[in-house]
C-alpha cells in the first residue's frame, strides 16, 4: 500500500472514533445523574424489607448507624448493606454485641448496623441497602 492511503484510512478511523465518541457523550447526558437520597427518618420499603435510617453516631473508629428494619425473615439481611466513603466500599460489622442488628425479622426491631471506619480515608459517607433489583441510599455526612 502507499503511504498516501494508509494516511487516509488513519484519519477515516480517527474521525469514525471521534463520531463514535460523541454519540455516546450525547447518549450520557440524557441519563439521570444520580440517585434519590432518602432523607433520614423517612421509612421506605426496599424490595421486602421497611427500613428507616434514624441517625449515626461515630465512636472511635465505629460508625454506627442507628436503623429500625422489619418485615421479612432473613438472618443474612444486614449483609445487604454497605457505608460507601470516597475511597471505599465496607461491609457491616458481623460479630454480636449488645444492640448490633443480626438478622432482618418480620417484626420491626430497631438496632444498629456498625462500621469499621478505621481504614478509611473518605469523609464521604452513604448508606447503600441493595435487595433484590432494589435499592435505597442515605447520605450519613
Amino acid at each position: 500500500m502507499k503511504t498516501r492511503t494508509l494516511l487516509l484510512m488513519s484519519v477515516g478511523t480517527a474521525l469514525m472514533i471521534l463520531i463514535a465518541g460523541g454519540v455516546l457523550l450525547f447518549q450520557l447526558t440524557g441519563q439521570e445523574s444520580s440517585a434519590d437520597v432518602t432523607p433520614l427518618g423517612d421509612e421506605t420499603t426496599v424490595g421486602d424489607a421497611a427500613v428507616t435510617v434514624i441517625g449515626t453516631d461515630a465512636a472511635g473508629d465505629v460508625l454506627r448507624v442507628d436503623v429500625e428494619i422489619g418485615g421479612v425473615d432473613d438472618v443474612d439481611g444486614i449483609d445487604s448493606f454497605a457505608l460507601v466513603t470516597g475511597d471505599q466500599r465496607l461491609a457491616p460489622l458481623r460479630s454480636e454485641a449488645a444492640g448490633r442488628c443480626v438478622a432482618v425479622t418480620v417484626e420491626a426491631q430497631r438496632c444498629t448496623i456498625d462500621f469499621d471506619v478505621s481504614a478509611s480515608d473518605g469523609s464521604s459517607r452513604v448508606l447503600v441497602l441493595r435487595r433484590g433489583d432494589e435499592q435505597a441510599t442515605w447520605r450519613l455526612a
